[in-house]
């Protein structure tokens, strides 16, 4: 089983960055023929949604309302994946999940949270003045 830590999360003024972390302790992503990481993010009453993906390519994709705004990149030799999210606001504001799958995700079913098997337990970002 493979354990997700996320880390990074916390308050933040609108305009303000953060940068969240995810971790795979034992594991090492980039030995898997091929996989897709993600991070999503749900908010109270919602579902979760998907934010932005990379694949083993580096083949990303991101959620319409973060273009240009966060950028996620994994570091293989740190075995972590990154997401930097600038410009925050208060739409911004919920619990961060970081997801792994194993296999490739076709482009068009990166955000279908049915797809990635591992999840961490989140990690909240709190945008507000």
């Amino acid at each position: 089983q493979v354990r997700l830590v996320e880390s990074g999360g916390g308050s933040v003024q609108p305009g303000g960055s953060l940068r969240l972390s995810c971790a795979a302790p034992g594991y090492t992503w980039n030995t898997w023929r091929g996989y897709c990481m993600g991070w999503f993010r749900q908010t109270p009453g919602k579902e979760r949604e998907g934010v932005a993906t990379i694949d083993k390519d580096g083949s990303t994709r991101y959620a319409d309302s973060v273009k240009g705004r966060f950028t996620i990149s994994q570091d293989n030799a740190k075995n972590t994946l990154y997401l930097q999210m600038n410009s925050l606001n208060a739409e911004d504001t919920a619990m961060y999940y970081c997801a792994a799958s194993q296999y490739r995700i076709s482009w068009w079913a990166r955000f279908q949270k049915a797809f990635y098997a591992y999840w961490g337990q989140g990690t909240q970002v709190t945008v507000s003045s």
